[in-house]
């Protein structure tokens, strides 16, 4: 009785019976009519159960795994819900946002301690070797005094001393005792102390590597532990280690101690970057995402505007490196009053932690927490028995879309950064390749600063009136222009032109600093946008991948330092190369303007490129593509089955 159907199964599926047909064959018929229904019933059931087995079972293709699904739920609709229902971007999200910019203006004055820590003075020879005071065509040469004047902003400009090889330069480095001359506000600094000119020049290079390889590490490692542990342990993890390591690097005693705790420096430093930054998105609803990143963009600005003064007050590079890590001791009390990111816990599902931070962003930003239209509370209740899920980062590669996205915004970054550099490099004067444009250090400095500052407020009305894609490809456009219009241009205007010196020279600058613009663009933007792209479960480590590319980047300048620039041209070609592989890649990307943060791998899945022009007819795109498996139509399945049975049986009846 079970297996049977109670409403009539062949109502408009059955032909009527022919005319000539029998009392006998219509009583068999009736007769046979409750087995058919049976029947059809157990072909209708096993026909969606195969369609059901092959939906669930399929292989993945390609050899790509699908990122594990959930129901939606209010719970994983943080910007859509939880967050409007806690008051939306209220009094408790700007108080966290303020003491996440605060800290950036110390961590501007690390990143930029390079500047003053390691510049190069100028230097005179006081007491030549003495197989060398005899040799009159020399001795007058060095108690000359060969004159270094590369005290310079070091990412930009080549060691002067190893950078002319002669006979009258080797000469030059043979001294036993050197006078320097500083011009960045110290008396004293890490090559004035340890006299790292000529032959020891290359320690300079060294410690610039430690920092930004030990930055690297501190990104790709403190990543991968702020998705499984968390943001505030890292961040807090990171402070307690910077203020040791980094008071420590005032009191080396030699250059391979301070680069070895340099590394480390560089390493606690990723990690409080990294976490304040994610934090900072964290904590935002879709409209305030990139004006308090760009808040915090200036903040960092403003460390290195002020660097140049706290280095003069200073006068000594070992109370320059104590005052630029101590004001971090404040940072102690955000154990205290910086909760963990509320959406990595709902992302994780960890929801006992997540009410009670919920409970104290509802008491601070004023909501009633009673007047609960959607339900949300009954629905964190019955998920407090869940246990936490966290996600690894590897599971990036199992995706189709989000590993793309990801590598795509990591070139992007590695290219700005290190084409930052080819453009910086080509501020020098070509006649004279010691001496900078402007001849001075704190004009060369603070027209890097102005053009990262003009950067800065060029990208808020980019993104504002293009959204993230279209802003990223306008500035990595203007880059790759500038590079081969600097490459191929000035070549031509030095071989044709009769005043090329001069015009040669004014290009070279003009292309220089649209090229540092634009790039300097590039970088920011594509660390935001990969934030943005990211889903909360493996952010730390999808934006640590980015930031540490963009080290890459940046330690291409050390490198091209220490090779005497040997290569500068080729260096410079390679990157603009890379400029237009990234323009085309950028059209691969997906916009996040006004979207909200995808939560987990299938979220971050379904962020898909839009196309950059509407198609005419709406309608005709969908016959392009090919319909999902899920979405056949077997309908039919139970008509054709069950009326081929029923003529069979009819046929065998009147036989």
């Amino acid at each position: 009785q079970s297996g049977y159907r109670r409403q009539p199964l062949w109502a408009g599926v059955l032909p009527a019976a022919p005319s000539g047909s029998t009392s006998l064959g219509s009583s068999a018929t009736a007769a046979l009519q409750p087995r058919l229904r049976y029947t059809h019933a157990s072909i209708g059931e096993t026909a969606m159960a195969v369609v059901q087995h092959d939906t669930e079972d399929r292989q993945p293709e390609n050899g790509f795994v699908s990122p594990e699904t959930t129901s939606p739920g209010l719970l994983t609709r943080i910007d859509g819900s939880v967050l409007p229902f806690l008051g939306g971007f209220g009094k408790y999200q700007k108080q966290l946002i303020v003491l996440t910019c605060i800290p950036a203006l110390f961590i501007g004055f690390s990143q930029y301690s390079d500047y003053f820590l390691l510049a190069q003075p100028n230097n005179t020879c006081i007491q030549p070797l003495a197989n060398l005071t005899n040799q009159s065509p020399g001795h007058s040469s060095l108690l000359g005094g060969p004159k270094n004047m590369s005290a310079r902003p070091v990412h930009i400009y080549a060691n002067r001393s190893s950078g002319t090889h002669n006979d009258t330069t080797g000469m030059q480095c043979k001294c036993s005792e050197w006078t320097f001359e500083l011009h960045t506000g110290l008396v004293q600094n890490v090559v004035t102390k340890w006299s790292l000119v000529c032959d020891a020049a290359w320690k300079v290079h060294i410690a610039k590597f430690s920092l930004l390889v030990g930055s690297i590490f501190g990104y790709l490692v403190l990543g991968i532990l702020a998705d499984w542990f968390g943001r505030h342990k890292v961040l807090i993890m990171s402070v307690l280690f910077m203020l040791v390591f980094g008071l420590t690097v005032a009191f080396s005693v030699n250059v391979p101690m301070f680069s070895t705790l340099r590394f480390f420096e560089g390493f606690c430093l990723a990690g409080i970057v990294l976490s304040l930054y994610v934090l900072r998105i964290e904590l935002c609803l879709p409209a305030w995402r990139f004006s308090m990143t760009m808040v915090a963009s200036f903040v960092v600005l403003g460390g290195q505007l002020l660097m140049p003064g706290v280095a003069y007050l200073c006068r000594d590079w070992q109370v320059l490196q104590a005052v630029i890590i101590c004001p971090l001791l404040l940072m102690l009390s955000y154990i205290w009053i910086f909760p963990e990111s509320l959406r990595w816990l709902l992302a994780t599902q960890q929801y006992c932690r997540s009410k009670w931070i919920m409970g104290q962003i509802a008491k601070i930003n004023g909501v009633n927490m009673e007047l609960d239209p959607d339900n949300i509370l009954p629905e964190l209740q019955r998920a407090l028995q869940k246990k936490p899920k966290k996600t690894c980062i590897v599971k990036m590669v199992g995706t189709r879309n989000l590993w793309k996205n990801i590598v795509v915004l990591c070139v992007n970054s590695l290219t700005g950064y290190g084409i930052h550099h080819c453009f910086a490099r080509s501020m020098m004067d070509p006649e004279a390749q010691e001496i900078t444009m402007f001849h001075n250090f704190y004009v060369d400095y603070y027209t890097m600063a102005g053009i990262a500052v003009a950067s800065c407020m060029a990208l808020c009305p980019a993104v504002g009136l293009m959204g993230r894609r279209g802003g990223l490809l306008m500035f990595m456009i203007i880059t790759a222009l500038a590079s081969l219009l600097q490459l191929g241009l000035l070549n031509l205007l030095w071989k044709y032109s009769d005043s090329s010196g001069t015009l040669n020279k004014n290009f070279s600058i003009a292309f220089s600093i649209i090229g540092m613009f634009s790039s300097h663009a590039v970088s920011n933007l594509s660390i935001f946008f990969c934030a943005e792209i990211t889903p909360t479960v493996i952010r730390g480590g999808g934006v640590g991948l980015v930031l540490a590319s963009a080290g890459f980047g940046m330690l291409t300048a050390p490198i091209m330092e220490l090779h005497n620039q040997k290569g500068y041209f080729l260096h410079h070609i390679i990157f603009a190369c890379c400029t237009l592989i990234c323009i085309i890649c950028i059209l691969l990307l997906p916009e996040t303007r006004y979207q909200p943060l995808p939560e987990t791998l299938a979220d971050g899945e379904s962020y898909t490129r839009q196309p950059l022009l509407p198609p005419r007819k709406p309608g005709e795109q969908h016959l392009l593509l090919a319909r999902s498996e899920n979405s056949r139509d077997y309908t039919r399945v139970h008509d054709t089955a069950a009326a081929t049975l029923f003529h069979s049986m009819k046929s065998m009846v009147c036989k």
